[in-house]
């Protein structure tokens, strides 16, 4: 917002819309790289997933500063095995920064992040990976040259961290399951499109049984429904949920789209100035009013009066009058000052 020399008067209104590579190497080759990946995805892995353990995913005091802005502070979240847990909060709040640390795009400052009581804490991503987190972005990661399931084959040998596989036809098996989800998705008469030539809504399907195919402990979606057409968006709650019960897929996911959240996940998360502030379920969080307040932006306008205040007492006394008002509803800020 500008200072108050800049604007006679400002009226703010904050509301909540509901809105293969196929080469010719075989034999002993394959086979070395075969035995080299399989130890080093063991060595990476083991110790995640041989733990009983329900949680999946733990973030203690996880801290990111830019300069001297602290975009993620002193966050603790927890995701249990089978969930859908929700991430939400405005424009700037943190989510996206949160996921950078959770998956070693970003180093954290402070804090720890476990996966299955296994500190991963900063690692880099392609370990991250390869120890069972899988992500999905804003904008769609796909090779757009290759067809929808060759797209789909390599996503499970990559994430099988396995050389020796790549170099070699796909298993029967990965085939099959393939088709199963290309099927799943209503995509199995795209199978030999190139993905680059679907629509974004069809590129952001695909990109997601591509992470299913590599079967990741944890799958991270940030804005799934982001840029998709409102028509898609209950089938995909559908396969969002369908993963989640026949495939056992534990999901953390961030939304802005508030009607899909609340449908979607199990419990919520809401991050605001990079703090956490709330937690629980749909319904409690759609009547928490600090989760209300964060979102209206009555608390950052309350901020700013003061601020606004003292610069008028401090700076512009001389000037005949000033006022600032806050009505009511709630969701309408009113804040003017007249020279």
């Amino acid at each position: 917002m500008g200072s108050l020399e800049h604007s006679k008067s400002m009226q703010v209104k904050w509301n909540i819309t509901n809105t293969v590579v196929c080469l010719p190497l075989k034999g002993l080759i394959a086979q070395r790289w075969q035995l080299m990946s399989d130890t080093m995805k063991n060595s990476v892995r083991s110790s995640v997933t041989q733990s009983g353990d329900q949680t999946v995913l733990r973030t203690d005091d996880v801290t990111k500063k830019f300069g001297g802005l602290t975009a993620v502070d002193a966050v603790n979240i927890e995701v249990n095995k089978g969930e859908i847990v929700g991430l939400i909060g405005p424009n700037g709040a943190g989510k996206s920064t949160l996921f950078n640390c959770i998956t070693g795009a970003l180093d954290a400052d402070d804090g720890r992040v476990y996966l299955q009581d296994e500190d991963v804490t900063n690692w880099p991503e392609y370990k991250i990976a390869r120890a069972g987190i899988g992500r999905m972005f804003q904008e769609t990661r796909i090779f757009g040259a290759m067809s929808v399931r060759k797209n789909l084959l390599l996503a499970a040998q990559e994430g099988d961290a396995n050389i020796g596989r790549l170099l070699r036809r796909p298993d029967e098996s990965l085939i099959s399951r393939s088709e199963e989800l290309l099927e799943y998705v209503d995509l199995g008469g795209l199978a030999e499109t190139p993905a680059g030539q679907l629509s974004f809504g069809q590129q952001k399907l695909t990109e997601f049984i591509m992470e299913l195919m590599a079967e990741p402990n944890l799958l991270l979606m940030d804005e799934p429904a982001g840029g998709i057409n409102p028509s898609m968006l209950e089938n995909l709650i559908e396969y969002i949920r369908t993963a989640n019960e026949d495939e056992e897929a534990t999901i953390f996911l961030i939304e802005h789209n508030m009607d899909f959240v609340m449908e979607v996940a199990d419990r919520i998360y809401v991050l605001a100035h990079g703090e956490r502030i709330a937690e629980g379920t749909p319904d409690e969080i759609q009547n928490n009013q600090r989760v209300l307040d964060a979102y209206l932006g009555r608390e950052w306008s309350c901020r700013q009066s003061q601020i606004w205040v003292l610069d008028l007492i401090l700076n512009r006394t001389t000037h005949p009058s000033w006022k600032c008002v806050m009505s009511l509803p709630d969701t309408v800020i009113r804040l003017s000052y007249m020279i």
